[in-house]
């Protein structure tokens, strides 16, 4: 299976005294465009970053991807900021807060000598005494009296995940579901793309949506702004519309398909919609020769040597031994419900759900997938870490006992004892909650196959 190339986004800085009303297009190297946004007024420094995985995001004066904490309801009581306020403090907590019923709370947290507070983990993207709100950033006084920026009224931060300008490891736009942990979003403009249609995160990449969020297509058959669907032709694949009044917006254009019927383009392509789809955001009409789903960009290929595989569940990403790759989830029972998914974090939680606390255990039936010290991945979304298996952090090269190892954002992939036959997923959902909480999940790039989302 032929892997679509996706090339580093590149950063764009907007002044706060200048609105533009235009969309903004990024072309990446090679002339290959990313996801198109629309530009709106920031603070003095800010910009946006077209990531990888996300699209565009907003960045603060150091160019750091910004995010924000959803309020959310969990199975006991809430957590996450209100409007125009932060519950991520600079307080170290030390017992479970009991959100994840049956588990209690009041129990004591792993490793407390060095847990760092939620404020540490998250900055929060403090404003300057001098600052004024502009467009959608407002400010607004913590609870400890400093200024704070915030857009669309949700607190802004940084993560201490994100090492260098362009990196967006702290948190996804993808939403996943389940009884997973209250987890953080990045916060980015609006895509470019008409109100008749709307953009989500998905494992393939940003995918384009009607009104309805059923996707839409393009036909290898079309020209340029000419639609090759004849009548008997758009009963199945329904040509996407614009009404009288509808404008075209930077990538997205019009075009007469007949007389007094005006069809939407995407980059020239006429687009359609697909009457046979059982789902919304479906790529089951990409499975007909000659016709695909319509990205906003696509995500970036595995490392060389990677594949894909189909199985009962969906496409897994597979080693170059035909091992289904995993993906660890973890997120603690603290009110601040930080993240324990990384070599920077606790690593007990891991240990427990994967060899019942036995280290030795654990990386038996969970090895992690190595890699060669100077392995080049492509993306910035795949990169080599170096670890000590026995902790689970991270170690400096040349350490004794250290070993090389694949990462996907900065978490490390791993694959199943368990798994015997090439596509295997004996290991998928292996974990608290079926592994939202705390646990192992395949690396499915396509999860519509029965509707196992990821």
């Amino acid at each position: 299976m032929r892997y679509i190339a996706f090339l580093a986004g590149a950063l764009v800085t907007a002044s706060a005294s200048v609105v533009l009303a235009a969309s903004a297009a990024v072309t990446a190297q090679g002339g290959i465009k990313t996801e198109t946004f629309v530009n709106e007024p920031m603070p003095p420094g800010f910009g946006v970053q077209v990531t990888e995985l996300d699209g565009p995001v907003f960045t603060d004066e150091r160019g750091m991807t910004l995010y924000r904490w959803p309020y959310d309801t969990m199975r006991v009581g809430t957590t996450g900021d209100a409007d125009n306020a932060s519950a991520c403090l600079d307080e170290v907590t030390t017992k479970t807060a009991g959100m994840m019923a049956p588990y209690p709370p009041g129990l004591d947290l792993p490793e407390l000598e060095t847990r760092l507070s939620c404020a540490q983990v998250w900055p929060p993207v403090y404003a300057k005494d001098d600052a004024k709100p502009v467009g959608n950033f407002t400010i607004f006084t913590r609870s400890d009296g400093l200024k704070q920026w915030a857009y669309d009224k949700h607190a802004v931060y940084t993560s201490i995940l994100d090492k260098q300008p362009g990196d967006a490891l702290g948190a996804h736009t993808r939403q996943i579901g389940g009884d997973g942990p209250a987890e953080r979003k990045p916060v980015g403009p609006a895509s470019s793309v008409p109100p008749a249609f709307a953009v989500m995160t998905t494992a393939k990449g940003r995918i384009v949506m009607n009104a309805a969020n059923y996707s839409v297509y393009t036909s290898d058959r079309d020209g340029p702004e000419k639609s090759s669907c004849d009548a008997a032709c758009a009963r199945t694949w329904v040509p996407v519309t614009a009404g009288a009044t509808a404008q075209p917006q930077g990538e997205w254009t019009i075009f007469e398909r007949a007389p007094g019927v005006r069809q939407w383009a995407f980059r020239k392509k006429p687009v359609y919609s697909y009457a046979k789809d059982s789902d919304t955001s479906s790529l089951e009409g990409g499975d007909v020769p000659g016709w695909h789903n319509v990205y906003m960009q696509i995500v970036p290929p595995p490392p060389k040597g990677f594949g894909l595989m189909a199985n009962e569940v969906g496409e897994v990403i597979v080693s170059p031994d035909g091992k289904t790759l995993y993906r660890y989830n973890c997120g603690d029972d603290s009110k601040d419900q930080l993240a324990c998914d990384h070599p920077g974090a606790p690593q007990v939680y891991r240990f427990a759900v994967c060899g019942g606390g036995n280290i030795e255990r654990c990386l038996r039936r969970w090895p992690y997938v190595p890699a060669e010290a100077n392995a080049v991945s492509g993306s910035r979304s795949w990169s080599v870490l170096t670890i000590n298996p026995k902790t689970g952090r991270h170690a400096v090269a040349g350490e004794t006992g250290a070993i090389n190892v694949w990462a996907f954002r900065g978490r490390p992939v791993y694959t199943f004892e368990g798994d015997k036959e090439p596509g295997d997923i004996n290991g998928n959902r292996t974990g608290e909650f079926n592994g939202r909480r705390n646990g192992f999940h395949a690396f499915l790039m396509r999860d519509d196959f029965f509707g196992n989302a990821n």
